[in-house]
């Protein structure tokens, strides 16, 4: 391992220790699962506590998957459900949305920690984080949560480093998002197009497509891939399978963005914003 990565890693372990036992927002990606393996091998189970929280917006896939990770690295996980279409201004699809996500389940978790003796609830920014549109930062910060890899100055390639060395298999995991980011804002989310987002990206998944989005335009179905992975639609009668897929979902067209995959695509309809400042590699809370 480089001499800055273990700097950084001793860094969190210390940073951990200072804490003595903490709740972590486990939602399953690289940034969180590389958190509760470091607080768990540094604190043990019992001061480690990881916290997944069930909703809508988390596809089955998702969250089996994360309940699989914690089963078999042994880690204090636990489970909440709600709803997060009930949650007050959610629904409704506004800009500042993830706002009152977050703030919802900081509250929960902050409930949850104060209950079992955790000195903190703590969750996954990482430093490439700064500068983009995050509303559900500021929810964390009324909430006194706290983000070691954005205190420490983790960026992405490093927490994914770090989780290949220490054999996490979402080291490598595709970027992810609750499926709410995937509708512009201002239009209602509802469960149906949830599914519908859901069972588009599984298929293009099964199809072998790494890095997928579908945008919920209405009767359109705008979907990104990787720019290298573009190509391949239009070979072997792909792009015909796909349109015929989308359509039985209740999509009228189906379109291919010419840009490619990015994270906050839909944050170019925000005024002052274009596509162009949100380039591939940018994150946001809506991706």
């Amino acid at each position: 391992m480089r001499p800055e990565l273990v700097q950084k890693l001793e860094a969190l372990q210390k940073a951990f220790r200072d804490k003595r036992r903490v709740l972590i927002a486990l939602s399953g990606g690289v940034d969180s699962t590389l958190l509760q393996e470091v607080a768990h091998l540094t604190l043990g189970f019992d001061n480690a506590i990881a916290v997944t929280a069930k909703s809508e917006t988390l596809t089955a896939e998702e969250f089996a998957a994360v309940c699989n990770l914690a089963r078999e690295r042994g880690w204090n996980h636990r489970v909440i459900e709600y709803s997060e279409l009930e949650i007050p201004n959610y629904a409704t699809n506004p800009v500042n949305r993830c706002y009152f996500c977050k703030s919802e389940l900081f509250s929960r978790l902050s409930k949850l920690a104060a209950e079992n003796g955790c000195s903190v609830v703590v969750e996954g920014t990482n430093a490439d984080d700064r500068g983009d549109y995050r509303p559900g930062m500021m929810a964390g910060r009324e909430h006194g949560v706290w983000a070691p890899l954005l205190e420490l100055g983790v960026t992405k390639a490093e927490v994914r480093e770090l989780a290949r060395q220490l054999g996490l298999a979402t080291w490598d995991k595709p970027s992810g998002a609750c499926l709410s980011s995937r509708v512009p804002y201002g239009e209602t989310i509802t469960r149906e197009k949830l599914e519908q987002i859901a069972q588009g990206e599984k298929f293009l998944r099964e199809l072998g497509f790494s890095q997928v989005r579908v945008r919920h335009h209405g009767t359109v179905a705008r979907i990104e891939l990787l720019p290298e992975e573009m190509p391949r639609m239009f070979s072997n009668g792909l792009a015909s399978k796909v349109a015929e897929r989308f359509r039985a979902l209740g999509f009228v067209f189906t379109a291919l963005d010419l840009i490619g995959y990015r994270t906050g695509s839909l944050n170019a309809l925000l005024p002052g914003q274009t596509v162009n400042n949100l380039p591939p590699g940018a994150r946001s809370d809506a991706r």
